[in-house]
């Protein structure tokens, strides 16, 4: 029996123009996945294609890439930042985004994050915050929480010698550089949504040239934490969104948490 036609009002979901049919390295489950496509999705509905710049440094991340129909620029571990910094400065009129996980932006690229936007640079990052390194081994990453295993901590993270997971989106959020953060999930209908939203605000913020715009999607990494993806969705709501809850903390330059 042949499909029946598929009526606009009974669409559920449309892969986007913007996205290449390279299948996506993650792993199934991953949060990453679905963050990519929203971030396509955006781009496309914004009609900004052409003036759109992403650049991805290393991490799972890696083959940004080869999944979008835009240009996107590979940096160094941790220099994402910089390197979109170099790229708005030239092209002031383009829409530039960076895309990275918590070891590259909250670790080795904690320097070029806290002064791109301390600076005010007028970009957008996109930052994945998954407790891990996850490409690399599942290495505890400076986000890890408090007593959760790595590969690098088997025996749960200890504050004392280890210290605590770095609250890097609040930090982010007092820089008057600032104009937008926000702290987002994928985990539910609901919760794409309302990263779709702010993802979108963030791109839509740089038309105002007032400074970064910051958005921290809560992710799992059902491979590094060694976890179905049901599992991991459910870890995450039970032991992530405490120590790093949702929602807006700044807007429009103004602080809300």
């Amino acid at each position: 029996m042949e499909n029946p036609i598929i009526r606009p009002e009974n669409l559920v979901y449309q892969k986007s123009n913007l996205l290449t049919d390279t299948v996506f390295n993650y792993c199934p489950g991953c949060s990453h996945g679905t963050v990519t496509r929203l971030i396509a999705e955006v781009v496309e509905e914004m009609g900004i294609r052409q003036e759109t710049i992403g650049i991805s440094p290393v991490g799972c991340s890696v083959l940004l890439y080869e999944f979008y129909r835009f240009d996107v620029i590979e940096a160094a571990h941790g220099r994402a930042t910089a390197v979109a910094t170099g790229i708005k400065r030239v092209q002031p009129d383009k829409y530039v985004f960076t895309y990275q996980g918590d070891g590259d932006l909250a670790a080795i690229g904690t320097g070029e994050t806290i002064h791109t936007v301390n600076r005010g640079e007028n970009i957008a990052i996109i930052f994945i915050n998954n407790a891990i390194y996850g490409m690399t081994g599942g290495q505890m990453a400076p986000t890890t929480l408090v007593g959760q295993r790595t590969s690098t901590t088997p025996a749960g993270r200890d504050a004392v010698s280890m210290g605590f997971p770095l609250q890097i989106t609040q930090m982010i959020a007092q820089l008057e550089g600032c104009y937008y953060a926000s702290r987002q999930a994928v985990h539910t209908p609901a919760a794409v949504r309302k990263a779709k939203k702010a993802i979108r605000t963030a791109f839509e913020n740089q038309k105002k040239n007032r400074g970064t715009s910051f958005i921290e999607i809560v992710s799992t990494c059902s491979s590094g934490w060694k976890m179905t993806p049901v599992q991991a969705n459910q870890w995450m709501e039970e032991n992530m969104f405490p120590v790093f809850p949702l929602g807006d903390l700044k807007v429009e330059g103004k602080l809300i948490q």
